[in-house]
């Protein structure tokens, strides 16, 4: 079963206090790597998001997005007066030794109602943890499994481009099967021509053992019997990956690489133009598997 590493999954949940969403989006990476996005005190709870995303998702770059408003009461607006305290003493103990008037130290303290800590943000102050968690990992698995069918749909459709590839792959590879007998044989012909009018223009004569002799090196020089039988064997491996239980997008990369390395082997030992046209072909058509599967989970 094939998945894609790209797809999108949303959903909400809504009361009278609470009103918020999650959106994933998954997009191409060798490895996982999740990126949350959301506001405090919620980016806290990063690593329990990644906990229900590592158990459903192994490889791509997953973006979570969350969005949050709630009903504010008078609790949310709430000045934390230590933390004011601190800052006017120390800024007019400042203003002291500085010999500043009055009047610009009292103006340097009115700031002090925007520095960090003396106003939290609506709603942090009402947040819990325990209370929240269950509803933001209802929403959660709700939004994964959306993202999951998606990237499911999407790894149906791979499949089916995956299967017109093989079988342009495998049609091009029997071709070159019917080919490969006859390029020694063409050879032989040739060779026999060439070698039979130069010696009657030089009238001269030639030992049969080596004009059978050179044929041979040259026939084991181009054998690709094996490389056939190894290519073909993996396009068998293929179909067999693509089948498994579990997404296997790294066993179709190395796999890829593979029928790459025996196909550049058939195309550089095979001296015959029909069949560089057909290594072509399949050279083609595995840079189009290369492109999608770089995409499959």
């Amino acid at each position: 079963m094939l998945l894609s590493m790209t797809g999108y999954g949303e959903a909400r949940y809504q009361s009278d206090k609470l009103n918020l969403s999650i959106e994933l989006q998954s997009l191409n990476n060798r490895h996982l790597k999740l990126i949350v996005r959301a506001p405090e005190p919620y980016n806290l709870l990063e690593p329990e998001f990644e906990k229900i995303v590592r158990a459903v998702i192994r490889r791509g770059t997953v973006q979570l997005h969350l969005h949050c408003k709630r009903a504010h009461s008078v609790q949310d607006f709430q000045i934390n007066a230590v933390a004011v305290e601190s800052y006017v003493t120390q800024l007019r103990e400042m203003a002291d030794r500085l010999h500043l008037p009055a009047l610009y130290s009292d103006a340097v303290v009115a700031q002090t109602l925007v520095l960090p800590g003396v106003a939290a943000e609506p709603g942090v102050a009402l947040f819990s943890a325990d209370e929240e968690w269950p509803v933001l990992e209802k929403v959660l698995r709700e939004a994964l499994g959306k993202l999951q069918t998606m990237r499911h749909e999407e790894g149906k459709a791979m499949a089916q481009e995956f299967l017109v590839y093989r079988r342009q792959i495998a049609g091009a590879l029997e071709l070159i099967r019917a080919k490969a007998p006859q390029v020694v044989v063409s050879y032989r012909e040739r060779l026999q021509d060439r070698v039979g009018a130069m010696l009657a223009e030089l009238d001269l004569k030639i030992d049969r053992s080596d004009l059978i002799k050179e044929v041979a090196i040259f026939a084991e020089r181009s054998d690709i019997a094996e490389e056939i039988t190894r290519l073909s064997s993996h396009l068998d491996q293929f179909l067999e990956i693509m089948n498994e239980p579990e997404s296997p997008g790294r066993k179709l990369e190395f796999l890829t690489q593979e029928m790459f390395r025996e196909t550049n082997t058939i195309g550089s030992k095979a001296n015959d133009v029909e069949i560089s046209r057909q290594v072509v072909e399949i050279k083609g058509t595995l840079e189009k598997i290369r492109e999608l599967v770089q995409n499959v989970e």
